[in-house]
């Protein structure tokens, strides 16, 4: 390169490499996707077959026959779930805003949260929720769009394990757990809204 051009040659080492950004919807796309690979997986709730919120991006590509819109009756939609997983399905059970979920409390409070105590341990339906915390970014949606319950969550129900996606990269190994895992243990899923667009 000549002298004063203005230019100059980098030589990039292997860890100097640039490396492509974990996106947190990118990863929900992924994690999906695993899911479905599945035949005994099946998807419902609102916005499964059709637009109307950030989560259908995130299966919007999977079969059809693997997911199921049902209308706002999420009491109902927990039951359903809670029989799909006694018939052997592993049901992805999906709750567009945390503040829709305190609709479905008594199926998942009293039901499916105590079915192992109530058959002593012999019976542990296995279903995957996903809920989100309403974005609040640019436009904040209202009180009743934006909770967070996580923390009283973990209180109320001792036999399903509850996670907070925070960060990208521990989206794809907390749904291959929530999968994979030899207790029978059902798992809520709890995404940040706001994180589709930031993370």
């Amino acid at each position: 390169m000549e002298a004063g051009s203005g230019l100059r040659l980098v030589n990039l080492s292997m860890s100097e490499t640039p490396t492509k950004k974990i996106r947190y919807i990118d990863e929900m796309v992924r994690a999906m996707g695993y899911l479905a690979s599945d035949p005994r997986t099946i998807f419902l709730g609102q916005s499964v077959r059709w637009p109307g919120n950030v989560i259908y991006k995130t299966i919007s590509s999977l079969p059809e026959a693997q997911r199921i819109e049902l209308p706002v009756f999420e009491e109902t939609q927990m039951g359903m779930s809670i029989g799909l997983a006694l018939q052997g399905k592993v049901p992805i059970s999906i709750f567009p805003r945390f503040n829709f979920l305190l609709c479905a409390m008594n199926q998942l409070v009293n039901h499916l949260d105590k079915i192992p105590a109530i058959t002593h341990n012999k019976t542990w339906p296995r279903v995957i929720m996903r809920t989100s915390i309403g974005s609040e970014r640019p436009l904040f949606p209202g009180m009743q769009h934006s909770g967070d319950f996580t923390e009283a969550f973990r209180l109320l129900v001792p036999n399903i394990e509850v996670v907070r996606l925070d960060e990208p990269e521990q989206i794809f190994p907390a749904y291959e757990r929530a999968f994979t895992r030899k207790d029978g243990k059902s798992t809520l899923l709890i995404e940040c809204g706001d994180y589709y667009n930031e993370k």
